[in-house]
């Protein structure tokens, strides 16, 4: 119990840099507390975010916000059926004044990428971005180039326009840590934005914009260093049972008493699953200024961390069974400790 008492106090004191910076970023961004809370889970372990929402819901304001906060470098890459693996990556060209190739580095190396509309471009693309993801470093030519930390690729996706895309197979979808469901604003939160960005789109061009008004308060530095305090913060061992059972429940919910859930799960989710529920629930008690795991902390992730990795059955998505339902009865159903 010693121990914990120490982790909790590093904990309240190397967290204190989020009050700033959730201060900063809410200077511009209006509401969507549980998409940001979600992006700086990933931020603080290093993983990356899949964004699913209608256009017009401030995904692009939340990340380019959150990068000017943290002093980082941003890209945006707007993904098309016609983009090419060269257009993310970057590609070689002849330099004639030194006669030799030379590399030249594309968006990818930025610390927070967007990658708008993942599911526009076909497959060789998405695939060229997942390995950077997964490998955290990108081959030009002959030469292979280490990826910048801290490193988030954020990728979006229409979930209601889905004509000419190219859905993200499901292999690919295990390497994004945590899909997030983005939703409306409340009636209060809508006012406020309107109200707040009709003064700046009728301000024109010659006025100062909200975003250039941000501040760095945090440096990348620092967030690696949050890294390493996160990695600390203390998970009891009925904690990982519990996160086992949780994983465990997706491949075989008959021996935890699920038994209307074996026709509607085709595939559950891969170890990757307990990996993320463990570091994601840690990050989520690091937000919170605790130095230690309760279950809440599994069940508040857990949601953004399985809907992609539990794969429905043709019955379940006959009988419109959401990943999120199953997910539900899951966590209602497992032991908690």
């Amino acid at each position: 119990m010693h121990d914990v008492r120490i982790i909790n106090e590093l904990v309240q004191r190397e967290s204190a840099f989020l009050e700033p910076l959730l201060s900063e970023v809410r200077r511009v961004l209006v509401g969507q507390d549980a998409m940001l809370d979600r992006i700086l889970i990933a931020l603080l372990v290093g993983g990356h975010v899949l964004l699913e929402g209608v256009p017009g819901l401030a995904k692009t304001l939340a990340v380019k916000t959150l990068c000017a906060a943290i002093a980082a470098r941003f890209q945006r890459i707007q993904f098309t059926p016609d983009l090419l693996p060269a257009d993310v990556i970057g590609t070689v060209i002849y330099d004639q004044t030194r006669g030799q190739f030379t590399a030249r580095r594309g968006p990818i190396f930025a610390h927070l990428v967007l990658a708008d509309e993942i599911n526009r471009a076909p497959a060789k693309v998405q695939s060229a971005l997942l390995e950077a993801m997964q490998e955290l470093q990108v081959t030009i030519g002959e030469q292979t180039h280490r990826l910048e930390q801290p490193f988030m690729v954020l990728a979006t996706q229409n979930p209601i326009e889905q004509e000419g895309t190219y859905p993200l197979p499901e292999a690919q979808l295990d390497r994004f840590l945590l899909h997030v469901r983005v939703g409306y604003p409340t009636r209060e939160e809508e006012r406020r934005i309107m109200d707040r960005m009709a003064e700046e789109q009728l301000r024109g061009p010659s006025g100062e914009s909200m975003l250039a008004q941000v501040r760095p308060v945090v440096t990348p530095a620092q967030i690696l260093e949050a890294r390493g305090i996160v990695g600390q913060v203390y998970v009891d061992e009925r904690i990982k049972d519990y996160i086992v059972d949780v994983v465990a429940a997706t491949r075989d919910p008959r021996r935890f008493g699920l038994k209307d859930l074996a026709d509607m799960i085709a595939h559950g989710a891969s170890p990757r699953a307990s990996i993320a529920l463990n570091i994601c629930a840690r990050a989520h008690a690091f937000l919170r200024r605790r130095g230690y795991v309760t279950p809440e902390d599994v069940k508040a992730v857990g949601p953004d961390v399985l809907r992609h990795r539990v794969l429905r059955t043709y019955e379940a998505e006959a009988e419109e069974v959401t990943s999120d339902q199953i997910v539900r009865r899951i966590f209602e159903t497992v032991e908690v400790p």
